[in-house]
C-alpha cells in the first residue's frame, strides 16, 4: 500500500451508498491520513466525505498498480478503515509525511485531516499470483 501514488477512499453516503474519490495519502506502518487539501479548487472544505464519514466512520481505501505491458506486475491493496481522532504530535507526523509523498503539499496546507485506523487489509499480487491477506 505505501508504494501506490493515490488510492480511491470509499464511504458510505446515508441515501446513495458507497460514495467513492479519489485520494491522496500516507500510511505510516499504524494509520492511514487522508487531507482535505487547500491546494485543489473546491467550493467548500466541508466534503461530502467528511460528512459521511460523521455519520459512519468506516471506509475503505482501494489502492492498485497497473502495468500494461507486464501483468504480472499488477496488485491491488484494500484497507478497511475506521476514522480515529489524532493527537496533535500524530496529525504532524502525518502530516510531514504527506508533504514528502506529495511536492505540492510542502507547505502542508490542509483544511483538515482524516486519520484512520487500519482493521483489515486484502489483496492480490500478479508476480506472486496469490491472495494477500495480512
Amino acid at each position: 500500500m505505501e508504494q501506490a501514488e493515490r488510492g480511491v477512499l470509499a464511504t458510505r453516503h446515508p441515501a446513495r451508498g458507497v460514495d467513492a474519490v479519489p485520494a491522496c495519502f500516507v500510511f505510516d506502518g499504524q494509520r492511514v491520513a487522508i487531507p482535505v487539501d487547500l491546494i485543489k479548487p473546491k467550493g467548500t472544505t466541508a466534503l461530502q466525505r467528511v460528512q459521511n464519514l460523521d455519520a459512519d466512520p468506516r471506509a475503505v481505501l482501494l489502492c492498485d498498480w497497473w502495468d500494461p505491458d507486464d501483468w504480472s506486475r499488477l496488485w491491488w491493496v484494500r484497507a478497511s478503515l475506521v476514522r480515529v481522532a489524532a493527537d496533535d504530535p500524530h496529525r504532524v507526523a502525518l502530516s510531514s509525511l504527506l508533504a514528502a509523498k506529495y511536492r505540492q503539499y510542502g507547505q502542508q496546507p490542509f483544511a483538515d485531516l482524516m486519520v484512520f485506523e487500519v482493521t483489515g487489509l486484502t489483496g492480490w499480487s500478479g508476480e506472486t499470483n496469490r491472495s494477500v491477506r495480512p
